[in-house]
C-alpha cells in the first residue's frame, strides 16, 4: 500500500509501506476514505519539529473498516468509522473521566509506539487501529458523500475547537473572541455559536476566512494584531473585554493577545499546540483574575455528542476544507497550507 511519509523539513512523500496486520485480538484494519493535513502537521514539515528518521505523518481519517480482531464487540467490517486523532481504549479512568488524550493504553498517529517503532500515520491507504471498540465511532449506515467533510471534522477540528469553548466556559450569553482562524480557530466559532454566545469576535486578516468564520456566527472581524489588536477588542466591550477568549494558535504572541483581550475575571480555552514559546505571565493573571484552562482536546469524548447534529445538517464544519487533492499529491497539499493558499485540505486515496 501506499501513504505519505516526512523524511525531513518540506520533504513529504507518497510512498509504498508496509500493508498493516491485526496483531492484538482488539484492533482493526480501515481503509481510509478521507484524511487530511492539519496545521500541527506543519510543525515538522517547517523542520521546527525535528524528524530524525522517515516516517509516516497524518492523525485525521475516516473510512471503511476492512478487518477486525477477534475481541472487538462494537465495529463490524463494512461499518463507516471515524478516528479521533489519537488511539485511546475509552475504558480506563483518564477516557473515564474525559480525558481520553491520557488513556493509559493509548497512542498518537504517526508516533513513537509503546514497542519502540512508529504507529500508521493517518495519510495513507489503510490505517490499523490498536483499540478499535475505544477509538472508532461507527455511523448508523453509510454517510451521504457531502456528509464526510465534516464527519472528517469531527477526528480533530471541531472537536479541538469545541474543546475550546467547553473550556472558557461559553455559555448562553456569553461574549467571545477567537484568537487564530484556521480550521480549529474557525470551528472554535461554530462552536461558541452552537453554544449560545451572544457575540463572537472572529481576529483574521484574510477575506476567505472571515467569510467563513462570518457563515459560522462571527458577528465581528477585527484584522489588528498586537497592542493595536488588543485595544481593539477592548473597545469592542466597553473597554473591559469578553468573556472568553478562545486560543487556536500556540504561540508566544497568540496567547499574550488572548490573556490580555479577556475581561477581569474572563477565561482563556486554549488549544493552539504550543510550538511556539507561549507561556502563562501569572502576575498578569493574578491581577486580572484571568484564568486559561485547555490542552490537548479528548475529541474522542465529544463525538457522540457532536455527530447527530453533523448527520441531520445543524452543524457543516466541513466548510473549512476549501481545497480536495487526491493523496497522491500531498505535497502540494502540505505546501498549499504553508503557504496559507487553503485554510485546510481534504485528501483522498
Amino acid at each position: 500500500m501506499r501513504a505519505t511519509v516526512i523524511h525531513g523539513e518540506r520533504d513529504i512523500r507518497f510512498e509504498e509501506v508496509a500493508d498493516p496486520t491485526l496483531s492484538t485480538g482488539g484492533d482493526a484494519i480501515v481503509r481510509v476514505v478521507a484524511a487530511c493535513v492539519c496545521g500541527s502537521d506543519l510543525w515538522p514539515y517547517r523542520g521546527i519539529t525535528p524528524t530524525p528518521r522517515p516516517k509516516r505523518i497524518g492523525h485525521e481519517f475516516v473510512g471503511i473498516v476492512e478487518a477486525i480482531g477477534p475481541d472487538v464487540l462494537t465495529i463490524s467490517v463494512g461499518d463507516f468509522v471515524i478516528a479521533p486523532f489519537y488511539d485511546c481504549d475509552m475504558t480506563c479512568i483518564n477516557c473515564l473521566n474525559g480525558v481520553s488524550t491520557s488513556c493509559l493504553h493509548g497512542g498518537w498517529w504517526g508516533s513513537d509506539d509503546r514497542l519502540g517503532g512508529f504507529a500508521d500515520g493517518a495519510q495513507g491507504e489503510r490505517v490499523r487501529v490498536p483499540h478499535a471498540d475505544g477509538s472508532l465511532v461507527a455511523t448508523p449506515g453509510a454517510p451521504a458523500e457531502h456528509l464526510v467533510p465534516s464527519l472528517l471534522t469531527l477526528a480533530d477540528v471541531m472537536g479541538t475547537g469545541h474543546h475550546a469553548a467547553v473550556s472558557a466556559g461559553v455559555t448562553r450569553g456569553s461574549t467571545v473572541v477567537v484568537v487564530g482562524d484556521g480550521a480549529v480557530g474557525l470551528c472554535a466559532v461554530l462552536a461558541a455559536k452552537r453554544l449560545g454566545a451572544s457575540r463572537i469576535v472572529a481576529m483574521s486578516r484574510h477575506a476567505d476566512r472571515q467569510a467563513v468564520a462570518r457563515e459560522f456566527g462571527a458577528t465581528d472581524i477585527v484584522e489588528e494584531r498586537g497592542a493595536e489588536g488588543i485595544a481593539r477588542i477592548k473597545e469592542l466591550f466597553d473597554g473591559i473585554g469578553p468573556d472568553c477568549v478562545l486560543e487556536c494558535v500556540g504561540t508566544q504572541e497568540s496567547m499574550d493577545q488572548a490573556l490580555r483581550s479577556a475581561r477581569p475575571g474572563g477565561m482563556v480555552g486554549y488549544v493552539g499546540v504550543p510550538n511556539g514559546g507561549a507561556e502563562l505571565p501569572i502576575g498578569l493573571m493574578f491581577g486580572t483574575n484571568v484564568g486559561a484552562n485547555g490542552g490537548v482536546a479528548p475529541v474522542r469524548n465529544y463525538i457522540d455528542e457532536l455527530l447527530p447534529e453533523v448527520l441531520d445538517g445543524r452543524l457543516n464544519p466541513g466548510r473549512v476544507f476549501d481545497l480536495e487533492l487526491p493523496m497522491a499529491e500531498v505535497a502540494e497539499a502540505y505546501a498549499a497550507m504553508d503557504e496559507r493558499r487553503a485554510i485546510k485540505v481534504l485528501l483522498r486515496p
